[in-house]
């Protein structure tokens, strides 16, 4: 199952009274592919993202979910019936200023996760295919 969405939208406070600002997450090299787990959970691998790039509204992010294993099947199924479409990112802060909110202005992405409850509202899956 293929999907497209926003794993991240700039200038909007998170839940955690964080500010992503344009240009945090630079450019992504191409053809590297980043991990999409479940839940933010490194044992429980559910596919992997193809496309990641920074455009004037956040970070896009295009991937597949893996039927492979149980977390994908549960991830899959629970996308195709819209009853998960969160989405969020694992991250390393390189620079940040201020704080409540602290503006993020350069991070490391780890990771791309399919999640229940995203820090942003607007960070969701957008587009599935193959469902």
């Amino acid at each position: 199952m293929r999907f497209a969405g926003y794993a991240a939208i700039f200038n909007r406070v998170d839940k955690g009274g964080d500010i992503i600002r344009p240009g945090a997450f630079g450019e992504f090299p191409e053809g590297k592919s980043l991990p999409l787990l479940w839940q933010h959970d490194p044992m429980r691998r559910i596919g992997r993202v193809d496309f990641v790039r920074e455009d004037r509204r956040g970070l896009r992010v295009i991937g597949s979910v893996s039927t492979a294993t149980r977390a994908g099947r549960e991830a899959a199924a629970m996308l195709s019936r819209a009853a998960v479409k969160g989405l969020s990112f694992g991250y390393r802060v390189k620079r940040a200023a201020g704080d409540k909110p602290r503006e993020l202005l350069d991070l490391d992405v780890a990771e791309i996760s399919l999640v229940t409850f995203p820090m942003q509202t607007y960070a969701k899956v957008h587009i599935i295919s193959g469902a």
